[in-house]
């Protein structure tokens, strides 16, 4: 069996993973707050834990795996939306208006993440369905001494977990002086956070000792991790924007109710997601979604490439050109497997997975497994990555035998695309590429000439006369 090290983001070491028990291998990650789509950033954490998840299961048995990854339907974000359907007019309750939302969005997430490549974790449990339960741990925190009602709030009181700070390195006081905390009246400390807050009648909420109200987000994760997984498990999962406050004060909160067990063994944190170099922003015009990409013929498998070719702790840089190079080299891939069948994964793809998660390692091997013609354990291979899960074709990759003539017309329109962007005539240049994605052509910005080159890949619905008359 191999042995499975991971980066433990609060030892700040490489550890063994040691399971508490090897026939039920428990991790916990964070999931999405549901109420819109899925941008590219949110999916990074998604990858990233399904190919920890992936791996597990190739060691340890597909049996002896519990992945649980929640949805938090309980959100000030999810009432805004609701509230803004409300407002524009819809005759539904705003409870009605809440679940609808929240079950669309799930139905959205689920259909994008499948697209990627990942499996479905084992629960998905719903913050709504657990409100119970977090009462009950609230209570027990008021009990033990480290929580406390005030003005219909329940806050954690900080300053009683002296272990507070240790994941993210910093002391309470250092926290306090370098943040920007609008100190609530009812606060004995700036740090205290809410663990219950009221609700009013315009807002969801639950019959609670401390009168009607919601949840805070933090005690959320760590009420459905105990229902589910125990006092105890093995591996807590998410992006490193979630390290600080919200797994801060996860532990806190967990190993103050139930000193008994450990809570997370091992800690991972991803690194964030950058677009051509830049912070993903609406502003800079460089924010979009996973389904934006799919719904311009980007293959859930390219994007899932480009993710795994870098490691989950470094910043990550999406750009149109490592898109491009996914694409060739999953075709080259999808060429060099067809008809086969699958073997064992190499030792080599599950050693560099083993040492924390080296997914470029594992790439590295997967060619040379290439030009080795090692065809039975290349794809093996790349199904223990997610990766030829779909009975991909050269041809769903937008690749594939293309007549001269075909090549000649997709560079002519490659060309008129980079020279309107270079004219600076932006809107004709979207329109173009509107029209060319319409009819099977996918035009790609690239870095030449300063950014204003473009290549022009064909999908699988390409046609060369539908493509003449819609683009002439």
């Amino acid at each position: 069996m191999a042995e499975i090290r991971l980066h433990d983001s609060r030892t700040r070491r490489k550890v063994a993973l040691a399971p508490l028990d090897p026939t039920n291998v428990r991790m916990y990650v964070c999931g999405p707050t549901v109420y819109d789509r899925a941008h590219l950033g949110n999916a990074r954490p998604v990858v990233v834990f399904d190919t920890l998840y992936r791996l597990l299961r190739h060691v340890y048995g597909p049996d002896h795996v519990t992945y649980v990854r929640n949805f938090t339907d309980v959100d000030d974000k999810i009432n805004a939306a609701a509230q803004a359907l409300k407002a524009a007019g819809d005759p539904r309750s705003l409870e009605a208006l809440i679940a609808a939302r929240s079950d669309e969005t799930i139905g959205w997430y689920h259909d994008d993440m499948d697209a990627l490549g990942a499996l479905r974790p084992d629960l998905e449990p719903r913050a709504t369905a657990y409100i119970a339960p977090m009462i009950a741990m609230i209570e027990t925190l008021i009990a033990r001494g480290h929580a406390y009602a005030a003005e219909g709030h329940v806050l954690f009181d900080v300053r009683s977990y002296p272990a507070y700070g240790a994941l993210s390195g910093r002391s309470v006081d250092d926290m306090i002086a370098g943040a920007r905390v609008e100190v609530a009246p009812y606060k004995r400390d700036p740090m205290d956070f809410v663990l219950w807050k009221p609700s009013g009648p315009d807002l969801p909420g639950w019959d609670s000792p401390w009168g009607r109200g919601r949840p805070g987000w933090h005690i959320e994760c760590s009420a459905m991790s105990h229902e589910l997984l125990g006092p105890s498990f093995d591996i807590h999962g998410g992006g490193i924007d979630l390290q600080f406050p919200h797994h801060e004060n996860e532990i806190a909160q967990s190993c103050c109710a139930h000193p008994e067990g450990g809570f997370a063994s091992i800690w991972m944190h991803n690194e964030m997601l950058l677009v051509e170099g830049k912070k993903m922003s609406k502003s800079l015009g460089n924010f979009f979604t996973v389904r934006d990409l799919l719904d311009q013929g980007v293959p859930g498998e390219v994007i899932r490439f480009v993710f795994l070719s870098t490691h989950y702790s470094k910043p990550m840089d999406w750009t149109a050109e490592k898109a491009a190079q996914a694409r060739a080299t999953l075709v080259e891939f999808a060429e060099a497997t067809t008809g086969a069948e699958a073997g064992d994964p190499h030792p080599d793809v599950v050693a560099a997975l083993a040492d924390d998660l080296n997914t470029a390692g594992a790439i590295k091997v997967l060619h040379d497994l290439k030009k080795a013609r090692a065809r039975s354990q290349l794809l093996a291979s790349l199904k223990l990555l997610g990766l030829m899960n779909f009975k991909t074709s050269v041809g769903s990759l937008g690749w594939g035998p293309r007549s001269e003539e075909e090549h000649s017309f997709a560079l002519s329109v490659a060309r008129r695309y980079a020279d309107l962007r270079a004219d600076k005539a932006y809107d004709a240049a979207d329109e173009l590429r509107k029209r060319a994605a319409s009819v099977g052509l996918q035009l790609v910005v690239t870095k030449a000439t300063g950014g204003q080159g473009a290549t022009a890949e064909f999908t699988g619905s390409f046609d060369l006369a539908a493509a003449r008359e819609a683009l002439k």
